[in-house]
């Protein structure tokens, strides 16, 4: 039996290596991933590359190419904009919810992880950039109440190309994003359900500043 959850637990590691190297962008999309040097990279064997290309496979972070073999999958711009569709729908849905259940404590919580991203942004690794990012939507969405829909948002979000390098293309995109969040976590202290929605979708689709009036004021 331990032998079982320790060869279990292994397989877990080369997936969670692998899919740590496609969401950070050492393994851009579109990159070919060859099963002997996967093996070299992360000291596994032939066996558990294969299994974690094939769990990959089935959350769509990797292609499955007959006679050809695995790619890192690159998502056209139809399907980037409906998963953002989804992810706009799902989210502001719970604006509600999430306004209702902030307390001056999660309020707090949401301020230091959108100063962690701040600090991130200008000294952290790519990896700890673009975990301080979901940090901070995570514990925003966890005010929902609702933990399959945080999980779900999650897996969602990995159907595109979530690697920092897609997700802020230019530094006025980064210091946008980090705005937003600040911006948010405004809108939750002010209890303005309306102006979180607004900033929720913008955020997602990366059309802009649509503040509310006093967050607007804060930043100037």
């Amino acid at each position: 039996m331990q032998s079982l959850i320790e060869t279990a637990a292994k397989e877990r590691d080369v997936t969670d290596l692998v899919l740590e190297d496609i969401l950070t962008g050492v393994l851009p999309a579109g990159t070919w991933l060859k099963q002997i040097d996967l093996e070299k990279r992360y000291d596994c064997t032939r066996p558990e590359v294969r299994r974690a290309l094939d769990r990959l496979s089935q959350k769509r972070l990797v292609e499955h190419v007959p006679n050809r073999g695995y790619h890192v999958y690159q998502p056209d711009g139809r399907r980037a904009q409906e998963v953002s569709d989804i992810r706009v729908i799902l989210e502001t849905a719970v604006a509600d919810l999430m306004v209702e259940r902030a307390t001056p404590e999660s309020i707090a919580r949401l301020r230091q992880l959108a100063s962690h991203f701040d600090q991130m942004t200008m000294v952290g690794t790519v990896l700890e950039h673009y975990e301080s990012n979901l940090a901070f939507h995570r514990e925003l969405l966890l005010l929902s109440g609702n933990h399959e829909l945080v999980d779900l948002v999650s897996e969602i979000r990995q159907r595109t190309s979530s690697a920092p390098v897609s997700q802020w293309r230019t530094r006025a995109r980064v210091e946008r994003s980090a705005r937003e969040h600040h911006m948010m976590v405004d809108a939750l202290e002010a209890r303005d359900v309306a102006g979180l929605k607004r900033l929720i979708e913008a955020h997602i689709r990366q059309t802009g500043d649509v503040a509310p009036a006093e967050s607007v004021a804060r930043q100037a």
